[in-house]
C-alpha cells in the first residue's frame, strides 16, 4: 500500500509539473514572434510559470482525495502555502528583470499614465503583495480566520485574473488561433477548479447534512461535538483521519478542519468531534443548539496506522490527543491488544483532555499512558516540562528506529517532538505528523 502511494504521489508530482509548464509550451507551436535577448525571454518565461502556479493553487485547495491521499491533506496545504510564495517571487521577478534591461520601463508603474495591459499587471502585482502580507502577519493585524480566508479568495481570484488580462493584453506570443485555444483551455481549467470548490463540492455536501444530537464539555476547555447523519448512511473513515466541519450552509467560504475523536466503528453512523477553544469558531462550539445541521465534509488525512510495527507511539500535546482517541477507542472496539505507549503533554492535570477515559482504556488495551506536565502540582512524582530524550528513554524500550511514532499538537510542541526523534536515530519515514495550521 505504502509503495502504491509513493508510485501515486510521484505521478501527481509530474503532472504539476507538466501543468505549471503547460503555458511555455504552447509557445512552441505555431509561428513564432521574432526572438529577443535571453533576459526578456526569461523573464516572460518565469511570469509565465508564476501564473500557472496561481491558477494551480485552486486545485490544490479542492480536495480531490486520490491527489491528496499519498501525503495527506496537512502536507498539500502546506505546500500550498510555500509554493505561493516561489509563484509571487516569479510573478514579481518578471517585470523587475524588464525594469533592470530597461529603466525607462519604470513608466508602467504610473497607473494613471500607464496602457491597460499595464494597469493590468500593476493590479495583479497590488493584490499578490497584499495576499501574502495578510496571510502571513494575520494575527499581528488581528484579522478574523474567516474574514481572512475570504479576503484572501478574493484577492487571488483578482490577482489571478488581471494578470491574465495582462497578458491577453500584450498577446506578442499568442496572436495565433491555436496558441490562443490553448490559453483559453488553460484558463477554463483554472475557472473550472474553482467552480468544483466553491460550487460543485458544497452542492454534494447539502444532500448529506448531519444533526448535532450531543454537546459534551471536557476538561481543558474542550467541547466534544456528537453528530448523527441525517437522511443518509453517514461516512466512513480510518482513526486518525479528520474532516471540514461547516455551519449555516456548505457554500459558506470557510470550512473548519478537526480530527474525528470517536471510534471508527461504531454501527450507527454517529461520528465525533472534540475541539478545543481557541477563539472565533471554537468558541461557538459549546453553545450550538441540539438538533442544529451541520455538514461534514471528510476524511481526510493520513494520520493512520496502515504500517505494521513492533510498537506504537502516539505522542500528543494538548487537543493533539483527539486523532490519537480516535485510534485508541478503535483498537479497543476491535480487540486489537498491539503494544501503545501515549506519551501526552499537557499544561497542568487538570487540562489533561480525556484524562477519565484514558485511564478506563488502560483495562481494554496493551497501553502504556504517560503525562508530562508543564506545570505540575506540588506532589507530581512524574515527568514534568517538554518531551526530551530522556523521556523517551526512560519510556520508550530500544531500539527506538524499529517503532511507528504518531505526532499531534502545537507546532512548537511538534518540532520538538521531531528533533528529539531525530536525535535517537529515528528514521523520517518512521514517525508521521499532523499539523492543522492551514491558513
Amino acid at each position: 500500500m505504502r509503495d502504491s502511494f509513493a508510485l501515486r504521489g510521484a505521478l501527481w508530482i509530474v503532472v504539476y509539473l507538466l501543468a505549471v509548464l503547460a503555458p511555455l509550451f504552447a509557445l512552441l507551436f505555431g509561428q513564432h514572434p521574432p526572438a529577443r535577448n535571453f533576459w526578456t525571454e526569461y523573464s516572460v518565461a518565469i511570469g509565465y510559470a508564476g501564473l500557472a502556479m496561481m491558477g494551480l493553487q485552486f486545485g490544490l485547495t479542492a480536495r480531490f482525495r486520490f491527489v491528496t491521499q499519498p501525503w495527506g491533506e496537512d502536507v498539500i496545504y502546506h505546500f500550498h502555502r510555500q509554493i505561493s510564495l516561489v509563484a509571487v517571487a516569479l510573478v514579481l521577478a518578471h517585470p523587475v528583470i524588464l525594469f533592470a534591461l530597461r529603466p525607462e520601463r519604470l513608466a508602467a508603474l504610473n497607473i494613471v499614465t500607464a496602457s491597460w495591459r499595464a494597469r493590468y499587471a500593476n493590479l495583479s502585482v497590488y493584490a499578490l503583495v497584499l495576499m501574502v502580507v495578510l496571510s502571513l502577519w494575520r494575527t499581528n493585524f488581528r484579522m478574523r480566520y474567516e474574514t481572512w480566508h475570504a479576503t484572501h479568495l478574493a484577492l487571488a481570484v483578482a490577482a489571478i485574473a488581471t494578470g491574465l488580462l495582462h497578458v491577453i493584453g500584450w498577446s506578442f506570443y499568442h496572436r495565433s488561433p491555436l496558441k490562443s485555444g490553448l490559453w483559453l483551455g488553460l484558463v477554463g481549467f483554472w475557472i473550472a477548479l474553482l467552480l468544483y470548490t466553491r460550487l460543485v463540492r458544497p452542492l454534494f455536501l447539502l444532500r448529506r447534512p448531519y444533526r448535532v444530537v450531543a454537546v459534551r464539555p471536557e476538561r481543558g476547555d474542550s467541547v466534544t461535538l456528537s453528530m448523527s447523519p441525517d437522511g443518509h448512511d453517514g461516512l466512513h473513515f480510518s482513526p486518525g483521519q479528520f474532516a471540514w466541519l461547516s455551519t449555516v450552509s456548505p457554500f459558506r467560504i470557510t470550512g473548519h478542519p478537526f480530527s474525528f475523536s470517536s471510534s471508527a466503528d461504531r454501527t450507527d453512523g454517529q461520528v465525533e468531534m472534540t475541539i478545543r477553544n481557541l477563539g472565533d469558531f471554537t468558541a461557538t462550539v459549546a453553545s450550538m443548539p441540539l438538533r442544529s445541521r451541520v455538514w461534514v465534509d471528510g476524511p481526510y488525512g493520513a494520520f493512520t496506522m496502515g504500517r505494521a510495527a513492533d510498537l506504537h507511539v502516539l505522542i500528543a500535546g494538548g487537543i493533539g490527543i483527539t486523532p490519537m482517541m480516535s485510534m485508541l477507542r478503535t483498537l479497543a472496539d476491535r480487540g486489537d491488544q498491539r503494544r501503545i505507549i501515549l506519551l501526552d503533554g499537557n499544561r497542568d492535570w487538570e487540562s489533561i483532555t480525556f484524562r477519565e477515559e484514558l485511564t478506563d482504556l488502560h483495562t481494554r488495551l496493551n497501553l502504556t499512558v504517560v503525562h508530562i506536565l508543564v506545570e505540575p502540582p506540588a506532589d507530581w512524582t512524574g515527568d514534568q516540562g517538554t518531551l526530551t530524550v530522556d523521556i523517551v528513554r526512560r519510556h520508550v524500550p530500544p531500539p527506538f528506529a524499529t517503532h511507528e511514532y504518531f505526532i499531534c499538537g502545537p507546532g512548537p510542541m511538534m518540532d520538538a517532538a521531531e528533533a528529539t526523534l531525530a536525535a535517537l536515530g529515528v528514521p523520517l519515514a518512521k514517525y508521521h505528523s499532523e499539523r492543522y495550521d492551514f491558513a
